[in-house]
């Protein structure tokens, strides 16, 4: 995970984040499996087909941040299972916090 610094007299915090993700698409089910090193290993049901996979990944990801879609972008990766997401409004730490605590309730934790 990397953080983007924000223009000059931005404040850092909004600055973009950037996760790295592996992908699995047509999985069993959707879901994040954890973190792998410094990137978030997770599946998909969606074929990786005219942009499904990659529209699911968002909707998850969303769905784990507690962000809306419309604050993610995918910034490479469309056509590859390694793909770098930006997400826009939250601080690197808590998009850690964040992505421990949904992988920690898929646990049962």
């Amino acid at each position: 995970m990397v953080e983007r610094r924000g223009r000059v007299g931005e404040d850092r915090r909004m600055a973009d984040v950037t996760l790295k993700l592996r992908v699995t698409p047509r999985a069993r089910s959707t879901e994040i499996d954890g973190w792998d090193g410094e990137t978030v290993s997770m599946r998909v049901t969606a074929p990786p087909e005219r942009g499904k996979a990659n529209e699911a990944v968002l909707r998850l990801l969303a769905d784990a941040l507690g962000v809306p879609v419309s604050s993610l972008r995918l910034v490479r990766g469309r056509a590859s299972r390694d793909k770098l997401v930006a997400v826009d409004g939250l601080a690197t730490e808590e998009v850690r916090r964040r992505m421990e605590r949904c992988i920690a309730e898929r646990n049962g934790g």
